[in-house]
């Protein structure tokens, strides 16, 4: 077998893994009525089968990616991805709460370890420009496909067969995935660890992630001035400044703090934050409006966001690569962006009898249109300075502020939504109008974020790149950034980042009252 072949399979492998877990955090949504009554969980202790798996996933992705750069990424993915398979198979056996959720605890470490190496692998797999923008686009399809599909094979396997075969549904993938995975994925040491492993620093970050998605998920159910949320708050933002103090202080760390100093990776990431804040809260309040105020079934709930999941998959044939080689990758992350905004501003002008045609449909053509034009390019900026060595840690990094943002929008805009419909109906408003009142507030702050998003980009990052197009018609000779840095389709022009690291040192029932 070639090795271009070998590599474009291994991309489907990895495509493969991001789609079992893109999976698994929509299609439990479906299945949460069924599973409280056969496994007879209180309403409480429902939130749960999500929240044990939010907060070990979010919690082990910066570790995870680490530990990749050190023992190699190819050792983790397939532990990963082995880890993940067998949780799912206790999870779809479960007959009891206490078995399910610690099944999902142990599902959120395999899913972190695999993913957090994903885009290295990426990275590493594909150095040509034009190549590494294929295979994000990929990646970027399979991550939004899998949530309209996460939609549609919940509400379908639960309806036909049983909740429990929204976890088995994993074994064939994962199968797959590892015996296909030690084939095609190439081998890599790692740096080793013969200096030894900040195990210090890896407890302090990994508790002050786990601690601070806790505080973020309690907000919900507690408030945001509880005991819970303000204290676990604290405690998160105490442990993450004694893991830096420990990173500035040891020979070795787990996290060399020269990372934080590559402008592209640490801004692109905060913008990822705003969008996925605006974004992810709003898909979930989306299925929400859909099912309780438009009374559509699971089945049609995930149909009707497929015109999102078609957008993004025309866009990553090629599409928006054009772009990018030709624009650039900022204007069109910043369009794609604006985009966003307008597509939550059309869903924000939602009715008691919307139909789906126009507005539903516009609202999510565009919503597709942003993500497929956004992701993409946020990905590239984000891992083009990151040195070779480094490439696990980048991805760790970018996964954590994915993840963290997307905890803390759903907490936020569902808790605004959850009192706003509370207030509405204390005034003696009925439940279908309160409902939308709260789902119409949080579409607002969803394009508040998103446009903060916008401003971040524009202001950070403004100057760092320009398209290749540009540069070739110039004849200017500018270098590509060796190693983990390549570009794709963006060349730098007197790059400060030279010396940094080039030496390769409702759920238902639960978002919203009613």
């Amino acid at each position: 077998m070639t090795t271009d072949r070998r590599r474009w399979l291994a991309l489907v492998v990895v495509c493969l893994a991001q789609l079992m877990i893109v999976l698994d955090t929509t299609i439990v949504n479906v299945a949460l009525p069924y599973i409280q009554h056969d496994l007879h969980f209180t309403q409480g202790n429902l939130t749960w089968v999500i929240n044990a798996f939010l907060i070990t996933f979010g919690s082990f992705l910066l570790l995870a990616g680490r530990l990749g750069d050190l023992l190699g990424r190819k050792r983790v993915f397939l532990f990963g991805v082995a880890l993940f398979t067998l949780a799912s198979l206790l999870c779809g056996a479960a007959d009891t709460s206490t078995l399910l959720i610690a099944a999902r605890f142990l599902q959120g470490i395999g899913a972190a370890m695999q993913a957090s190496v994903i885009l290295a692998i990426i990275v590493i797999e594909f150095p040509d420009p034009a190549d590494r923008a294929r295979a994000m686009s990929a990646y970027v399809f399979t991550a939004v496909a899998g949530g309209s599909l996460g939609l549609l094979a919940g509400g379908a396997l639960t309806q036909l067969l049983n909740w429990h075969w929204i976890f088995f549904v994993n074994l064939p993938i994962g199968l797959i995935a590892i015996f296909a995975g030690r084939a095609l994925i190439p081998n890599d040491n790692g740096l080793g660890i013969r200096q030894g492993v900040d195990w210090l620093g890896s407890i302090l970050v990994t508790l002050a992630i786990g601690i601070a998605v806790y505080a973020i998920i309690e907000a919900t159910t507690h408030g945001w001035a509880s005991t819970e949320t303000i204290g676990g708050g604290v405690i998160a933002v105490a442990l993450l400044g004694a893991f830096l103090t420990l990173e500035s202080r040891i020979e070795n760390p787990i996290m060399p703090l020269r990372i934080l100093k590559l402008r592209g990776l640490v801004v692109s990431c905060f913008t990822r934050g705003f969008l996925v804040t605006g974004m992810y809260g709003t898909w979930f309040i989306g299925s929400l409006y859909l099912e309780r105020v438009l009374h559509y079934d699971a089945i049609e709930t995930g149909l009707a966001f497929m015109p999102w999941t078609l957008t993004v998959a025309v866009l990553s044939m090629g599409v928006t690569r054009k772009l990018v080689a030709r624009l650039g990758a900022l204007p069109t992350m910043v369009g794609g962006l604006l985009l966003v905004a307008l597509g939550l501003f059309v869903m924000h002008g939602i009715s008691l009898h919307t139909d789906y045609f126009p507005r539903l449909l516009i609202g999510f053509l565009l919503m597709g249109l942003g993500v497929g034009n956004a992701f993409m390019p946020m990905l590239q900026i984000a891992m083009e300075d990151v040195p070779r060595a480094d490439a696990g840690l980048g991805s760790g990094i970018v996964n954590v502020s994915q993840q963290v943002s997307g905890a803390l929008g759903l907490a936020i805009l569902s808790t605004f939504a959850t009192n706003h419909t509370s207030s509405l109906l204390a005034t003696h408003h009925a439940l279908a109008p309160s409902l939308l009142g709260g789902y119409r507030l949080a579409y607002a702050i969803g394009i508040g974020s998103v446009l903060t998003g916008v401003v971040v980009a524009v202001t950070l990052l403004r100057s760092r790149s320009v398209p290749v197009a540009a540069v070739a018609a110039s004849h200017s000779e500018v270098p590509v950034q060796p190693g983990g840095g390549d570009a794709p389709f963006v060349v730098r022009r007197g790059s400060e980042d030279e010396d940094l690291g080039r030496d390769g040192a409702e759920q238902p029932g639960e978002v919203v009252i009613a």
